[in-house]
């Protein structure tokens, strides 16, 4: 390996342990925001308006500095023009560069200067005359003026091109820190001479006015987007409220507390809102408390209904047991008829025993007797009692067993119903293909899964297959003469035992049922030793499990997590 794809694999795993903590802590971040719409909208309007007050500042601020500076430079240049034609009217009557009066003269205009009342701030003056005149240049009567040098460029230019210039400059005349000037300079012509007259006003007042506008703008920005957060957050509350409420009052509704209802207060969309919400919740009370009444005469019906049928029942059975017994000296259609009232009995005879198992479960009668027994032998005297009818449909079972015992707590009649379901359906189903059914546990659980290689389940009967009295195709011939209720009371026994009874299946794959049980009666189930789907399924996409009993699991063999789902919700059915 070359030390950069070292380098690039090392990367990749520093890569993999930082994303997962990396992840974690941004969910955790942003877990605020999606579940908060007050958040939300405080957060929203604080960015926008903060976004806009800034903008508007920063335009109001930067044109009321640009109108200061303006003003300032027309100021400066209307004080130079007219300082320009003092300057002319003074030196102009010289006799030239040679007047012996010339040095005072240049004094004497630069005090004047000082002396006409500022147009544009204080200011000061500099008086520079041309190169061929034999003088030195006046600054003013303030010892510290000669500290402020006019800008080399704007020296040039007023020399050069001999017109009215200005710059801004930062000079330090007293040692205290630069400051901002503004240089003006003008070209000066005397008749005998040239003069360059050079006014430097000081920008300390514009400054100080610039830094109060853009402090008011800062402070009053700042007041402004606090206020419209405390006004959103405001609005956001008187809207959210409600709904929280409503949430809540709808969580309530759904736990069975159908008598809450929401407080109706004023007359605005908010108010009948709660209004339209508590008269849905009054239907829906009145349409559940219909319903259940509808359920428990029905259960009631099963119930009445099965027990009363034992009688005539067992009074037909043991008149149909007689003609049974003697058939044999009945003619051919006799004998006939006979056989077919015995089988037709017994068909009868199980729908009531589980209308009666069923009614149970629905009034909450039914009582798991755990025991500590072996599952091995249960699981093998049921695939012993399909014998014949595998031998007949060709569909032979196989079973995966461990070598030593598997002990659990369950109640062996439950357990040996549900297999005879599983068992039974597998080889109706089975299309003629052997059906496997493998045994397994670990330390908290033990799984049973039954697997055929039939015509399997399409998408979403996985679901369907627990429904009471539902088959996924009527059409086909029965051979062993289901009710169409041994997977709804299969669920129910699963559930009993605080276990899962789940199911996939796949077109032209066949399907899988496995049962999980807690290997100690009462304990918690969070994962199977079985796999769902089957090792050698085609799982792409892998398909949907029903989770069955108070605890559900996932397709893999991983710890699973309970279910979001009820499954007493799903009803039940035989295949």
């Amino acid at each position: 390996m070359s030390r950069r794809d070292a380098l690039v694999r090392r990367a990749r795993e520093t890569l993999h342990r930082v994303a997962p903590g990396l992840g974690r802590r941004a969910r955790r971040a942003v877990s605020p925001w999606r579940r908060s719409l007050s958040l939300r909208v405080v957060s929203i309007t604080l960015l926008v308006s903060s976004l806009l007050v800034a903008a508007f500042g920063y335009f109001v601020a930067k044109q009321i500095t640009a109108g200061l500076v303006v003003a300032k430079r027309q100021a400066a240049v209307r004080q130079v023009s007219s300082g320009a034609t003092t300057v002319q009217q003074q030196l102009a009557a010289l006799s030239g560069a040679q007047d012996p009066q010339l040095g005072a003269s240049v004094r004497d205009v630069v005090v004047n200067l000082y002396s006409v009342p500022a147009r544009a701030g204080t200011y000061e003056v500099k008086l520079v005359p041309d190169s061929r005149i034999d003088v030195a240049p006046y600054g003013g009567p303030a010892t510290d003026q000669t500290k402020i040098e006019v800008p080399a460029a704007l020296r040039d230019t007023v020399s050069r091109k001999g017109a009215l210039a200005y710059q801004f400059t930062t000079a330090d005349p007293d040692g205290q820190g630069r400051r901002p000037y503004l240089a003006v300079g003008e070209h000066v012509d005397v008749g005998w001479g040239v003069f360059n007259l050079y006014y430097l006003f000081p920008l300390d007042d514009e400054v100080a006015a610039a830094n109060l506008v853009r402090n008011t703008t800062i402070i009053a920005g700042l007041a402004l987007v606090l206020l419209l957060a405390l006004m959103a957050a405001i609005v956001a509350r008187m809207v959210v409220t409600p709904v929280r409420v409503a949430a809540r009052t709808a969580q309530r509704l759904s736990a069975g507390l159908l008598h809450e209802r929401m407080e109706v207060r004023g007359e605005d969309d908010l108010a009948r809102l709660a209004a339209s919400f508590n008269q849905m919740a009054s239907n829906l009370q009145n349409q559940i408390v219909r319903l259940e009444e509808l359920s428990r005469l029905q259960r009631r019906f099963t119930s009445d209904v099965s027990h009363e049928l034992r009688t005539p029942l067992t009074t037909v059975r043991m008149a149909a047991d007689m003609l049974y017994a003697g058939r044999d000296e009945f003619p051919p259609a006799a004998a006939r008829s006979s056989e077919l009232l015995a089988d037709e009995l017994d068909r009868f005879e199980a729908l009531l025993t589980d209308l009666l198992e069923i009614s149970r479960f629905d009034a909450g009668f039914a009582v798991l007797d755990a025991e500590a027994v072996d599952l091995v032998p249960i699981v093998q005297r049921v695939a012993a009692g399909f014998g014949v009818l595998a031998e007949r449909l060709r569909a032979p079972v196989h079973l995966h067993t461990p070598d030593g015992p598997v002990i659990a707590e369950v109640d062996p009649r439950r357990v040996e119903r549900v297999l005879r379901n599983l068992i039974g359906n597998a080889i109706e189903h089975g299309e003629h293909q052997p059906v496997e059914v493998h045994l397994a546990a670990d330390e908290r659980t033990v799984a049973i899964a039954v697997r055929d290689r039939g015509i399997g389940l399409r998408p979403g009967e996985e679901k369907l297959v627990f429904n009471r009295f539902w088959r996924a195709d009527p059409s086909r011939a029965r051979q062993t003469g289901g009710t169409g209720l041994g997977l709804s009371i299969s669920l129910e026994d699963a559930r009993l035992h605080g276990g899962w009874l789940e199911a996939w299946g796949a077109p032209g794959q066949g399907s899988q049922f496995r049962l999980t049980v807690p290997a100690r009666a009462g304990d918690r189930i969070v994962s199977s030793p079985l796999p769902l789907v089957p090792p050698d399924a085609d799982v792409s996409p892998a398909p949907l499990a029903l989770p069955a009993g108070p605890a559900g699991g996932s397709l893999d063999d991983e710890p699973q997590r309970e279910p979001d789902v009820d499954p007493l919700s799903a009803g039940v059915g035989d295949e």
